[in-house]
């Protein structure tokens, strides 16, 4: 029972160790363990800093579900499939490890990113006195390695970080960039729909004012001639740019444009596509302003000979 209990000890020491088969374990000492929970309306994120190797991080950007990942100071992870676990804690006899699955690991500060499945189910397991374990190979030599978080000391940052999930906004930057405002009906008015639409947008744009380009491309089916055609989808762009300046957009960030029945969504060759294709694409963007040139100050007259100056 002697090197069963000296690994245990080493264990919740936090000891990077040699374990059988050369594998190399990495875990913050159990009286050093610390979680930090940071973020804001875009993103949250819940940390444990990992003694010499880095952290392990919970993430989750707002519209979607949390993912965890490492952060390692320097290349220990070579490229390849590591084995993600939720593992039992040694003082809970009787229980067994459970198996996540595995991760792809690349290369980089942060060799992987779990989905949003195992990321759950990692946070669920630390709230039952599980630890997140990743096992892999090291980069050089092939050695195996381990890297451990610790669940001490959890449930009150993971309260801090619900806080944090609670005031998230409901969509991030990527699931907005593009966005298609329908006009099903075959009319130029915003319905309810629509109309939610541009509130996600003009909400996460007030929370965000880098964001300073607008561009709207109106469309239409190709019932009827083109040039009505033409003219819906310039009205269908309009509303949705009326809109946007009712919500504060400035007019000079919008740019609006209109194609009638030329690049359509998907072939009209039914009512449900013809009713797709009744749109308007609005894209966001930022667009980095030109500096303004400094203002220099004109220089005095030069004063003549005899003490006057020019008129």
């Amino acid at each position: 029972m002697r090197a069963p209990y000296f690994i245990l000890i080493s264990l919740l020491a936090g000891m990077p160790l040699c374990l059988p088969a050369h594998a190399i374990s990495f875990q913050t000492r159990l009286e050093k363990v610390e979680w930090k929970v940071e973020g804001d309306q875009f993103e949250c994120r819940l940390s444990q800093p990992i003694s010499n190797f880095g952290s392990g991080e919970f993430v989750r950007r707002a519209g979607e579900q949390v993912t965890f990942r490492l952060k390692a100071r320097e290349h220990w992870m070579g490229a390849g499939s590591a084995t993600l676990l939720a593992a039992a804690a040694p003082w809970q006899p009787g229980r067994e490890d459970i198996n996540l699955g595995v991760v792809s690991v690349g290369q980089g500060e942060v060799p992987f990113n779990t989905s949003q499945e195992q990321g759950a189910r990692l946070l669920s397991g630390l709230l039952e006195g599980r630890s997140p374990v990743v096992r892999h190979r090291t980069f050089n030599g092939g050695e195996r390695l381990e890297v451990r978080l610790l669940p001490v000391k959890f449930h009150q940052a993971y309260d801090d970080y619900q806080a944090c999930t609670a005031k998230l906004l409901p969509v991030n930057f990527d699931q907005i960039r593009q966005a298609q405002i329908g006009f099903p009906g075959g009319g130029i008015d915003l319905d309810p729909m629509a109309r939610a639409k541009l509130d996600i947008v003009l909400e996460f744009v007030k929370a965000d004012p880098s964001i300073n380009s607008f561009q709207i491309d109106g469309h239409a089916d190709n019932t009827g001639n083109r040039l009505t055609n033409r003219d819906l989808s310039r009205r269908r762009a309009l509303a949705v740019q009326d809109y946007l300046k009712a919500g504060g957009i400035p007019a000079e960030q919008i740019t609006v444009r209109f194609h009638g029945e030329r690049y359509p969504l998907v072939p009209n060759n039914s009512e449900a596509n013809r009713a797709r294709n009744r749109r308007a694409t609005l894209r966001l963007d930022r667009v980095p302003v030109p500096e303004a040139a400094p203002q220099t100050t004109p220089a005095s007259p030069a004063a003549d000979p005899a003490g006057s100056t020019p008129s």
